[in-house]
């Protein structure tokens, strides 16, 4: 059954397939980051937490306290993102991402957080 893009329970499905990722657990080793996603759309912004913490991950929709760094995007440029039609590095050098926060914590994060569209990949999502 899909799940709808930026719902409940697409976060959760999304949480399950990274915790049991080796990879994503390889790459979030040692890490820990608190990152809020706001993704605008012409009905407005949905927000959405990560909270990395040595090797797993939890998320989930809203705004906690403690954010290390946001990242904004447009819905489509999050569409393509999760589809793996564009990566972060090429969306956040035209522009289409902006980052405000501790770029360097970020920065240290793309290997863990390049595992969100393989990731998304095994789930099935309603766009």
């Amino acid at each position: 059954m899909a799940v709808k893009f930026l719902s409940p329970e697409w976060a959760e499905a999304l949480k399950s397939a990274l915790n049991g990722s080796e990879a994503f657990q390889a790459e979030a080793a040692g890490r820990n980051a608190k990152l809020l996603q706001v993704i605008t759309s012409s009905d407005g912004e949905t927000r959405y937490w990560i909270h990395i913490q040595d090797g797993s991950i939890d998320l989930g929709l809203g705004e906690p306290e403690g954010i290390d760094a946001t990242i904004t995007q447009s819905y489509d440029t999050a569409v393509a993102l999760a589809t793996g039609q564009l990566s972060a590095v090429t969306a956040f050098m035209t522009g289409k991402i902006k980052i405000t926060g501790n770029m360097g914590l970020l920065l240290g994060l793309q290997g863990a957080l390049g595992q969100l569209p393989p990731a998304m990949a095994t789930i099935d999502v309603e766009y």
